[in-house]
């Protein structure tokens, strides 16, 4: 039997999931000559770690701060990861070629289509870190009009604005002091790191649209807890997670569909083992 072998590679890696995904979706599809590992991988390793790499290996998901790194190492980038510079999927072909992909943007659309948010005529995205370029790409399918974006500096503002002109989305900077304001639009995409947007819990709006909390250690966040109990629609970050998974199991092994149910499982009792006490 030939084992065929993926990972997920970045650093910190510890506490990535992905493993647990994508080896509940190898149980599910029968595919028990299938393998999926984490990998400690800084910008430094990253091409003797691909150099070193046989036949056996389908595919690699990449965590940061790879995602951009890995682009000069490639044979093909897909439009999509090209357009937010950012690969988070590298497929091996039988002809030996290294394929980026990057399905977090297809990821996000998905989930927020399962909670019904389709079309929507204005949004707001909290933060400009990397995240926010990928939520950008997502608006552009499903917003119709402008994106605040609240940002902490003149720098960030222009970054957003720049991505906005390249993803041909109408982005509107605002200074991170006036977030709360931004927490009426139909859609609100928090992409900054745990805790920044703590603070916002208190000014969730009575009648809140919905939210996408990028982050899924801890959760909920404080946001998405007052966003739930006010009665708002919450996407979290498992959400995204397992539906970027989807694509990724899809494109290495050649199955579809990849089993969504199962793999969504898997990360919500590998995060309830991290809850419990002693964990």
């Amino acid at each position: 039997m030939t084992v065929r072998r993926a990972a997920v590679l970045g650093t910190p890696i510890g506490h990535s999931l992905s493993p647990e995904l994508h080896r509940a979706a190898y149980a599910a599809l029968g595919l028990t000559d299938w393998t999926y590992e984490r990998f400690e991988v800084g910008e430094e390793d990253l091409r003797s770690f691909l150099a070193g790499l046989g036949e056996e290996w389908a595919g690699l998901s990449l965590t940061m701060p790879l995602k951009r790194a890995v682009i000069p190492l490639l044979d093909e980038v897909s439009a999509t990861a090209a357009s937010v510079e950012a690969v988070n999927t590298v497929v091996f072909r039988a002809d030996g070629r290294r394929v980026g992909d990057n399905t977090d943007i297809p990821g996000m659309v998905a989930a927020l289509r399962e909670r019904g948010v389709g079309r929507i005529e204005r949004a707001t995205v909290l933060g400009a870190g990397a995240t926010a370029s990928s939520a950008l790409a997502a608006l552009s399918q499903v917003c119709t009009g402008p994106v605040a974006a609240y940002v902490r500096s003149d720098a960030r503002a222009e970054e957003m604005r720049g991505w906005g002109e390249r993803l041909g989305v109408d982005v509107r900077p605002r200074p991170w002091r006036d977030a709360a304001e931004g927490l009426d639009a139909p859609l609100v995409v928090a992409t900054t790191p745990a805790r920044a947007a703590d603070h916002l819990a208190a000014s969730v709006t009575e009648h809140p649209g919905t939210l996408f909390d990028v982050l899924y250690d801890p959760w909920p966040t404080p946001l998405a807890a007052a966003w739930d109990k006010a009665g708002g629609t919450v996407v979290g970050g498992l959400d995204l997670l397992v539906h970027q998974a989807v694509l990724q199991v899809e494109q290495m092994t050649g199955r579809a569909p990849a089993p969504l149910a199962a793999m969504r499982a898997a990360g919500g009792t590998a995060l309830a083992r991290r809850g419990a006490p002693g964990s």
